[in-house]
């Protein structure tokens, strides 16, 4: 039977899907993406999977799709980041049969993907992905899509889309933005790159991109002529963004805790973001629940700082006053998008230009362990809420490089000397685990009987073991 191809792939197997949650790396995991599917979310992608990891490692693909396996979560589609076509089938054949789609990540702009050299950083090999989405749409029982960012110049982008279509690509998802769009430089998707995709291709394409309430969603198919529309960040701060509705952050993060109960396993790691992303405006105000959230050793650890956010909004709520001042079109505790602040003018320094600026390099300060917290790195707090013992005062650091186990080593050395000196003495340390003088005793034990002179062993086993390297 042949497998369904382009609009007839779009209207049949995805049921004409318009309503699309985008691929997140450890968040679109079941729980959520069964969570969005209740509050109108009709197609889900998994998160991305590393197509070699999913080949080599059981595990892996036990934990990121095998075990995920649910009737209410479909339709579905699984990507991949892969860059060598042979590995890319392979992954793909071992998962067709637990998803609609196999989909090639060809957006992911992040410096992992630099490194592993995959997502958006493969957009000029056009011969390599050609050749990958031929193979991919030759083997498999089920189509194969794409996800793409768009380049800075229209035309190179349509026809990017165009050899895409041509290679087998069945569906196309285009963000508008280039891969240098990222963090702090984010900045907005062009519409008009999808636009122009759309009205050169023959396959249903979905937007990526300015996605943050239903009205968004409802003026891109407009201005675009797009077939769906994809949230990923408005989803992430609302998943209830495709119904039109702002509800309170508790009820939504009630709703999923109960998810992640019902349908285990799943990795506390994504529990705890999901939860981080949801309250992240009212996170900003309490600060305590946000070091609690990041210490909750388990899902009901999570719950209870969901309770304890949820009882301080309340009573917020009851004083306009207290809520209206942080600049938000609604007040903290609702679902509302996380919208990035424009990135500074390298050009400009507190609105002089830099010209006029005496340029200065200032070190940040070493921090006192005594001080505030905010003195500290954000790597350095997590340590500290770890350890609230821990010492970041280079003053009363240890200044003694001898590092002994605790000052229990038998000849107060560091353990690279004592295993040397311990080794030409054969000598015991307890202190630094090291057994030299106890192996003696047994090799001397099974090579001579037992014969031992004053509870040593012989002079000849002593010799032996002295130049033996172990």
């Amino acid at each position: 039977m042949a497998k369904p191809r382009g609009f007839e792939f779009w209207r049949s197997t995805l049921k004409g899907a318009r309503y699309v949650v985008a691929p997140m790396v450890e968040q679109s995991e079941l729980a959520w993406r069964l969570l969005s599917r209740r509050h109108g979310a009709e197609l889900c992608y998994t998160p991305m999977l590393h197509a070699q990891v999913f080949v080599r490692d059981a595990n892996y693909r036990r934990e990121n799709l095998y075990s995920e396996v649910n009737q209410e979560d479909r339709p579905l589609i699984a990507q991949f980041c892969a860059n060598d076509p042979e590995v890319f089938i392979q992954a793909a054949l071992l998962a067709q049969d637990y998803c609609d789609a196999i989909d090639l990540n060809l957006g992911c702009p992040q410096m992992i993907a630099k490194r592993g050299h995959y997502g958006v950083f493969l957009q000029d090999e056009w011969d390599l992905l050609e050749k990958m989405i031929k193979l991919a749409d030759e083997k498999l029982s089920v189509p194969i899509t794409c996800k793409i960012r768009v380049f800075p110049e229209i035309e190179k982008t349509v026809k990017y889309a165009k050899m895409l279509e041509k290679a087998g690509c069945q569906l196309l998802t285009v963000h508008g933005r280039t891969k240098d769009q990222k963090g702090a430089l984010t900045g907005i998707a062009s519409w008009k790159h999808i636009t122009a995709v759309r009205e050169a291709v023959n396959i249903p394409i979905f937007a990526n991109g300015n996605i943050q309430h239903l009205s968004d969603v409802q003026r891109c198919m407009e201005e675009t002529g797009v077939h769906g529309v994809m949230s990923a960040e408005g989803n992430l701060h609302n998943p209830a963004l495709f119904e039109g509705r702002s509800p309170p952050v508790w009820e939504m993060a009630e709703e999923y805790l109960e998810v992640v109960e019902k349908h285990p396993p799943c990795s506390l790691s994504c529990v705890r973001a999901h939860v981080f992303k949801l309250w992240h405006h009212t996170l900003q105000i309490h600060q305590d629940l946000r070091e609690e959230l990041a210490k909750a050793k388990n899902v009901a650890g999570i719950a209870e700082v969901n309770r304890q956010l949820k009882q301080r909004c309340q009573e917020m709520a009851k004083d306009e006053s207290e809520w209206t001042r942080t600049g938000l079109p609604f007040p903290h505790w609702i679902c509302q998008p996380y919208v990035r602040p424009p990135p500074k003018d390298p050009n400009t320094e507190n609105g002089q230009k830099a010209s006029e600026t005496k340029a200065v390099s200032v070190k940040r300060a070493l921090e006192d362990s005594d001080g505030p917290n905010d003195s500290l790195s954000k790597n350095k707090q997590k340590k500290k809420a770890r350890n609230p013992h821990k010492n970041f005062c280079p003053e009363l650091k240890r200044k003694d490089k001898s590092f002994p186990n605790g000052n229990k080593c038998v000849f107060n050395l560091c353990r690279s000397c004592c295993k040397r000196k311990a080794f030409k003495e054969v000598a015991d340390c307890p202190g630094h685990g090291l057994r030299f003088k106890t192996k003696a005793l047994k090799q001397s034990n099974s090579d001579t009987g037992g014969g031992l002179t004053n509870g040593n062993p012989t002079s000849q086993t002593v010799s032996t073991a002295a130049h033996d390297p172990l």
